[in-house]
């Protein structure tokens, strides 16, 4: 099936990325026609709109690493606010929706808040990003700055962290330097491949215990 995008219907296939050009109005229209729909997702740069509906692989991994990140935060005893989805804009600057967000150091800031303000609030700590059809680019995040970001792209967990104005790829998390984040991903996801994703998360979370103890 085509993809459709009409003042009156957006309809785009699992898989399909399309980039046009618009202003924030015709960004601001877009979201208000989309209403409380996930799908697809949206993103506004200065002068170009784009809108991508994610493939089903696209949920699953996002899950995974955000439970990933969860049974981590419960192993620290940290207070954290997860997020899914929330839209983050800047008027007349950005527009983006990201996969998974956790505030963590900031998450005092947010609790018990339906709205977020965004240049008003703190960002989140941590961001996390599927990238399957190339939407994603890191440096969409650095208006709102923030701290660390997770791109999965490829099979492959990335940690970019805020550095000067700027992200720079690192091989440890700030919220998480004891534990080789980027390997658990990876293989809690290859796990997934021919075992239920419940199983896998039981048994990081028996693996963590073990290694607490």
């Amino acid at each position: 099936m085509f993809a459709v995008v009409t003042p009156e219907k957006i309809h785009l296939p699992p898989g399909t990325l399309i980039k046009f050009p618009g202003s924030w109005q015709d960004y601001q229209a877009i979201l208000e026609q989309l209403g409380d729909r996930s799908i697809p997702r949206i993103k506004y740069r200065p002068g170009e709109i784009l809108l991508m509906s994610p493939l089903p692989v696209h949920g699953k991994q996002a899950h995974i690493i955000a439970i990933v990140a969860t049974i981590l935060l419960d192993c620290l005893g940290r207070d954290y606010e997860p997020f899914t989805p929330i839209t983050m804009d800047l008027p007349e600057e950005r527009g983006i929706e990201p996969d998974y967000c956790f505030y963590i150091d900031n998450c005092a800031a947010i609790l018990g808040k339906d709205r977020i303000a965004w240049g008003v609030e703190p960002p989140p700590d941590l961001v996390i990003e599927i990238d399957v059809t190339s939407y994603t680019d890191i440096d969409d995040y650095l208006p709102y700055q923030v701290p660390e970001l997770w791109l999965f792209k490829k099979n492959q967990l990335r940690i970019y962290c805020l550095q000067n104005d700027r992200y720079v790829e690192s091989v440890t998390s700030r919220y998480f330097a004891n534990f080789n984040v980027s390997e658990i991903v990876e293989e809690c996801w290859q796990m997934s491949r021919d075992r239920h994703t419940s199983t896998v998360i039981r048994e990081l979370r028996r693996k963590i215990e073990r290694e607490k103890g």
